[in-house]
């Protein structure tokens, strides 16, 4: 192997992927030698790139030393838990390689591969029986979905509001998540607002214990969704693993291969699992009581019994992504069919189901889904109300067997 050790190798492999796939390295604070390196060197192909992560995982395997990212460095110790660690990772980036390359490969085991989780399919009786408690307290008459968006889009924020709660929901998040567990001194984050972008939200890590987070207005942002996002993006979600991980393990344990962030892996599986489990962590499983008492001097609606079983519901209408996924690369329907499928199972308008087959008909994203179809029910399985679970998540290095090898039997399945 090459005499840089393999957490350098690891980190160019990463950022050499990334050229060919925008916002493959969705954040890298490591040294700027190697990115601006990588940076003007020649495109490598992607059947190099695959042979690339299969060496690094031999490396692995074989013991090599794991080495410091630039010379003087101290070599942070060399755990069984961190080689695993960084032998997922590779196995991710190598199925990337893989469908860069355009070869064939079975969804089930493209996600298997990347996340670390086989995902599976969500029994249609389930999705219908949340339907029913739904109608149970949805406002007005007519048709379930009618009424749903009807009432979501009452829920809408005012613009010139918008702000305000943001603000209020995220220094209260903040305080919670600093008496729980602790933030590094001089972590920070700016919010902004943006216009045409695919996702509601997105936290971009900047390293220096600083992330922007953006929140999308192309449509009206609802008040049923913000606390949920803010925590998501912000406290205790990406924001906070960064800045400690970068604090805990970077800082002070030099553990480099934390300085970036690659989706196609594990780590994005977990992340996105424990950042959307946070609110209720920090806030409790209803939260609603507390969010209620940021709006109520804005004067924004927030409906605390309907939300209360909205919220409860959406956990499992957001399967329905991952039926679609099914839908589209195993049964091969045509899209057209699963768009009315997505709309008639997740309650959506037929405009914002067919936005999401977008994403799922993308080669490069398709199996992202499962980040949060996966990831969120195994943290929660995970963590069971232990406070010190979710601190472990937010600090550690972990994937997704270690969790599950933790679990009880009957939650393995």
């Amino acid at each position: 192997m090459d005499e840089s050790g393999v957490i350098a190798q690891y980190l160019e492999l990463g950022l050499r992927v990334g050229r060919h796939i925008e916002g493959f390295v969705d954040s890298y604070y490591g040294p700027l030698e190697i990115a601006n390196r990588i940076a003007v060197e020649s495109v490598r192909a992607p059947e190099l790139l695959r042979h690339d992560a299969r060496a690094l995982v031999g490396a692995i395997d074989s013991g090599d030393a794991l080495g410091s990212v630039a010379y003087g460095q101290e070599v942070s110790p060399e755990t069984p838990g961190r080689r695993r660690y960084l032998r997922s990772q590779l196995v991710g980036v190598e199925m990337t390689t893989r469908v860069l390359s355009n070869e064939a490969v079975d969804y089930a085991d493209e996600v298997e591969a990347c996340y670390g989780v086989r995902p599976k399919r969500v029994p249609e009786e389930m999705i219908l029986e949340t339907h029913r408690n739904l109608d149970l307290v949805m406002p007005g008459s007519g048709p379930l979905r009618d009424r749903l968006i009807a009432w979501r889009e009452a829920q809408a924020i005012e613009p010139a509001k918008l702000g305000r709660a943001v603000a209020s929901l995220c220094e209260d998040l903040r305080a919670r998540t600093d008496l729980m567990f602790g933030l590094p001194g001089g972590e920070s984050i700016e919010f902004e607002y943006v216009n045409n972008k695919p996702w509601s939200g997105f936290n971009y890590y900047l390293g220096g214990l600083r992330s922007r987070v953006a929140i999308n207005i192309d449509l009206p942002v609802l008040s049923t969704m913000l606390a949920r996002l803010v925590a998501h993006e912000a406290y205790p979600g990406h924001h906070t693993e960064h800045s400690r991980k970068e604090a805990g393990l970077v800082r002070t344990r030099h553990q480099y291969e934390e300085s970036i962030s690659l989706v196609g892996t594990p780590q994005c599986l977990i992340a996105e699992g424990l950042a959307d489990l946070g609110l209720e962590v920090v806030m409790g499983i209803r939260p609603e009581a507390v969010i209620a008492e940021h709006f109520q001097p804005l004067g924004i609606s927030y409906d605390e019994e309907v939300i209360a079983v909205v919220a409860a519901a959406s956990d499992v209408l957001s399967s329905v992504r991952a039926n679609a996924a099914f839908r589209l690369h195993e049964d091969h329907a045509d899209p057209e069919t699963v768009i009315d499928e997505i709309a008639y199972f997740g309650l959506q308008p037929r405009a914002r189901a067919a936005k999401s087959i977008e994403f799922l008909l993308d080669p490069t994203w398709r199996a992202y889904t499962s980040c949060y179809v996966e990831g969120l029910p195994l943290c929660r399985n995970y963590v069971a109300g232990d406070a010190r679970r979710f601190e472990r998540l937010i600090t550690e290095q972990v994937i997704p067997a270690d969790l599950i090898s933790a679990l009880p039997m009957g939650n393995k399945a």
